[in-house]
This record gives C-alpha cells, structure tokens and sequence, in this order.
C-alpha cells in the first residue's frame, strides 16, 4: 500500500515532462499564461541582493475567502476536482499573475491549527525570494503550516524544521554536510556495486517473466547503498531489518505526508479518510524503533562523532540521520529516479544513442567511473538537470516572512507583510517562459554549453544549482551528490547497455553494449 501510495502522489503531484513532439499543443494551450511569453532578460536569482527596477507596486491579487468555507473550497479543487497543477495553473490565468493570494491543504474539519492562507509564487524571479534567509525563515514549514508531529521523529525537531536563526540549526547542519563528506570515499564504489545487482535482477525478471517492475528493486539498491555511505553501516548484519527497512521507510513518508499529497484515484474516500485527519506515529512506531536500533548498534562511530564534534545528543543525532537517510535522501531519490529512467528509456527521438556516444567517448564500456568523469559528460548532466526542472521531486517549497519586504515578479511588486507564508509551485516555476525557451517541453540539451547559465534558475535543491549549502542555508547538504549520482548512472546505465526499453515503472527490454 505504501509503495503504491508513493508512486501515485509521484504521478499526481508532477505532471509528466512533455514530450518534443507534444510541445506545440502544449504551448498553444498556455499562450495566455503570464509564465508563457518571449524571454526576456533572465532575473537575478538573490532578489533582495540587488537594488530593484522601477516596476509598479501592485496589490496582491486573488482571495483566501470566508473563513472554513474559501479553504474547503480550494481544497477540494486542489485534491478532487482540479489536481495541483490546475489549481495553481487556473488561478494564475484567472489573476493574470504569477504572484496571488488562496488556500492549500490541509484544512478543516481536524486541522483547527493548521493556517492555510498562502501568497503562491510561481515565476522565477519571485520564487527565488524563498531562498532568501534575510527577508524569510523556515521554522516549521517544510511542507507549508502543517507539521506532522515530531513523535514521527522521536519527539525530535530535525533540522530540515529549524530556521537558520536556531542555533541547533548550524551544528545539525554541518553534521550532515560533514557525514556527507566523509562517505564520498566510498559513495561511487558502493552505488556502482550496487547498481550492478540491481541491473543483474531486472536483466534476470526480463528473461522469466518478460519485463522487471523495478521500483521495489530501485529502493532495495538506494538503502543499501545509503546505509553504507552515510552511516558507515551494512544493513546485512542485521537481515531483519535488510528485509523491512524499504516498506518501513515507505509508510513512514506516506504517514507524515498523506494530509499534503494528492492522489486523484479513490475519490470521495480520499478526502474522507486521507485528507481530513493526520495519521498517528504509533502505526509505524516499531519499524522506527527497529532503524534506530540499527543505527546505534552499527553507526556508532558516526553516532560518536555527532556527540563528541558537533556536541549533539546521542538521540538527536541518530533521529537526524533517520531523516537525512529515509527523508531526504531515500524519498528524495525514490521520486526522482523512476522520472528520470522514464524520460531515457521512453524517448523515441534518438537520445539514447547521443548519450551512449558521450558516455563510451569520455570513459569506454569499462573504464571505472567517478564524479570527476560523469562531470564532463554535458548531455548525461543536462538530461538530469532538465529531469529536476520539470519534476522536481519535491514540486512545492515553503517560506515565511521574516520581515516587511517587496516581492518582485518579471512585471510588478508586492508588498509582503510579517509572518505571511510564501508557497512556491516549483513545477510552474521551472516552466517560466521568461527564463526558459520553450518551456513545457523536454529537451534533453537544455543545459549543454551556454545552457548551463539556466541553473541559476534551477531551484530543485531548496537553492539554486549553482549555490553551495551551508549553516547559513536551506540549501540541501547533498544537492551535487544528487546529481552527480543521477549522473552516474545513467552513465553506467550505457556502459552497460546499447539500448533499454520501458518507462516509469518498468523496463522491458535491455540490449547489451556489444
């Protein structure tokens, strides 16, 4: 159930990325959008760095209605009736502005104290002001004003709740950065490894049963390679957990995120029992319990260093590490992942040769790989980046106003008041037409040569691709191990094979390099 749950607020949360041969259709569409216009002049990405234009000040559009009455509205439109993409897509059109004020789940009837009043932000320029850490904050708001209770996380505040004005922020922060680097010794040896059982079981399902369902084989692979990167732990020691860590992790995630996540498939039931109430940590309190353990028996020398380097407790570090590894990282990539092969062994239009060329011209069928190597490879990166741009796996960022401030758009200002949340529908934002050609469409050399000026505007990673994360940010502690993996396998990917055949599920046919 959980598994399922997963890959169907995956589909529903992002649409899918659009195809060359759909882009006309899509375009044609959307040529009313305030996102779909000519570029002009790329924004700045730090909006508040800089002195701003003269552009006029404007009120903010759009309405959080009567009180119980506007959110169940919007919320029905964004779970049933419309789907998040329309929801915010609609509104936009109707204000004729990427910058309005509505309503985002969860709300009533068991959410009293949950506010969901929001300014969307969905262009560019102004979705960069969620960055920002002079003119907003982050306490709590990670997926907007709800917050699943910290008993999901041993009644601990993990970092990705703290604002970088906590001081436990910077100490938790350069923890993860810290343990993040000292598993790059062995990130690509095991992630290679790994990835070589992984492809050696889908080669194997296809010759019994015609075709592999992967994704379950996928998640086997990113918790093992993990466990030994990031806690220095091998789950085989302890073959109870090796065995249930996978679906326990996955009903973790959905637990905590179910009040927040479309599914669009079982209507009315799933606004009656999905969307109306938060789910208790005591259904998965001893799968957690059981991770806990694990990690303190076979990470004990990363346990060790938390307490004794960065003066955490034994409990907050380990509850820490649960959520980099299940949270960030597992979830992150369970998400990620599946679109990215999607987009590769589903196109039609010869990029699998282009990138089977690159990845055999830098480093052969059998040269060793490193990030150093896949770094060179322009296409293999520019296929992940586009993948990022147009699903991000987390498709909404939140940010709350530390201050008075003006909010910029392309073509006006607003005045953002103290304390008002800011939502960001990142897969509105990454299809700016003002910033992006062709917007709705994949293209897979994007960011080939001059292209890789757009990742300023890229924001999958709570930044933009070209910062850095550190204590004084939001940014993700792994955002180049992301796409260095990313990378890194599709790159081994065609090492390996000539040719694979399937989509976002399953594969069904693999050709190997001759």
């Amino acid at each position: 159930m959980a598994m399922a749950t997963m890959r169907l607020s995956r589909m529903m949360s992002t649409p899918p990325s659009s195809s060359s041969s759909s882009s006309s259709s899509s375009s044609s569409s959307s040529s009313s959008s305030p996102l779909a216009t000519q570029s002009l002049s790329v924004p700045s990405p730090s909006p508040s760095s800089r002195p701003q234009p003269n552009l006029p000040l404007r009120t903010i559009p759009g309405s959080h209605g009567w009180p119980v009455v506007g959110p169940i509205s919007d919320r029905l439109d964004y779970f049933w009736f419309q789907g998040q993409d329309t929801f915010f897509r609609s509104r936009m059109e109707k204000h004729n502005s990427t910058v309005f004020r509505t309503n985002v789940p969860p709300t009533f009837p068991f959410f009293l104290r949950v506010n969901p009043n929001v300014i969307a932000v969905l262009d560019c320029k102004s979705f960069a002001h969620l960055f920002d850490m002079e003119i907003v904050e982050k306490k709590d708001v990670l997926v907007g004003d709800f917050m699943p209770s910290v008993k999901f996380t041993g009644n601990t505040r993990v970092c990705a709740y703290l604002d970088t004005s906590e001081p436990k922020h910077a100490q938790l922060k350069n923890f993860a950065l810290d343990i993040i680097k000292r598993g790059s010794k062995m990130w690509v040896t095991e992630l290679v490894a790994n990835l070589d059982k992984f492809f050696d079981t889908v080669e194997s399902e296809i010759s019994q049963s015609g075709s592999s369902t992967y994704l379950q084989h996928l998640q086997k692979l990113l918790f093992d390679f993990l466990a030994k990167s990031l806690l220095g732990a091998d789950p085989a020691l302890d073959p109870d957990l090796a065995n249930s860590a996978v679906l326990t992790i996955d009903v973790w995630l959905a637990l905590q995120l179910l009040p927040t996540t479309p599914i669009r498939v079982i209507q009315p039931l799933e606004e009656i029992f999905l969307h109306s109430y938060a789910y208790p940590s005591a259904l998965i309190s001893g799968g957690y319990q059981k991770l806990y353990n694990f990690i303190e028996q076979h990470s004990r020398e990363v346990v060790q260093r938390g307490e004794q380097e960065f003066g955490l407790s034994k409990s907050e570090t380990i509850h820490n590490l649960i959520f980099i590894l299940g949270f960030n990282a597992f979830g992150g990539f369970s998400v990620f992942l599946p679109t990215l092969l999607s987009n590769i062994v589903g196109d039609k239009t010869g990029l699998q040769a282009k990138l089977r060329e690159e990845v055999r011209k830098i480093s052969g069928t059998s040269t060793r790989l490193s990030f150093d190597s896949v770094k060179d490879m322009e296409l293999v990166n520019s296929v992940v980046y586009e993948t990022l741009r147009l699903s991000p796996p987390v498709p909404l960022q939140y940010a709350r106003a530390r201050k008075d401030f003006q909010l910029t758009s392309h073509d006006s200002a607003f005045n953002i008041k103290k304390g008002e949340l800011l939502c960001g529908y990142q897969t509105l934002a990454m299809r700016d037409g003002k910033v992006f050609d062709d917007p709705e469409s994949f293209k897979p050399d994007r960011f080939v040569g001059n292209g890789k000026e757009l990742l300023n505007y890229l924001f999958w990673s709570n930044g933009p691709q070209t910062g850095s994360p550190s204590e004084s940010n939001k940014q993700c502690a792994a955002k180049d191990y992301v796409t260095r993996s990313a990378s890194l396998i599709v790159a081994h990917a065609f090492q390996r094979y000539d040719s694979i055949t399937g989509d976002s599920s399953k594969i069904t046919a693999v050709e190997k390099a001759k």
